[in-house]
């Protein structure tokens, strides 16, 4: 896999899916996002979000069974890999540098 850099909405998707531990599909991370960063977009970005990371080697998925809930359908059901957590905790550290690298009346501004 190649190195590729996370954008913003990717990074908050990848978040999301870690933070569902095994319970990640479109519609439970749109509503995560909805709920905890005040993010609403359609599910077909999450979607393709979680399709792109897939292909970049930060997420797998695999098909769950059918229930009469969904129709008979399957859900597709994702979970981080290696590469995420290790991409997670890089764009962690750069943020908590820049954030650090702040003068400290700007950083107690925002943050309040």
């Amino acid at each position: 896999m190649r190195r590729e850099q996370l954008g913003e909405f990717e990074e908050l998707v990848l978040m999301a899916v870690a933070a569902l531990n095994g319970e990640a599909y479109g519609l439970s991370v749109r509503t995560l996002l909805a709920n905890e960063a005040g993010r609403e977009v359609s599910l077909g970005a999450i979607h393709a979000t979680l399709y792109r990371l897939q292909d970049k080697g930060y997420l797998e998925s695999g098909l769950e069974g059918a229930t009469e809930t969904r129709g008979g359908r399957r859900k597709r059901m994702f979970r981080v890999t290696g590469a995420a957590k290790r991409a997670l905790s890089q764009a962690r550290t750069v943020r908590e540098t820049l954030w650090s690298l702040m003068p400290k009346a700007i950083r107690t501004e925002v943050a309040s």
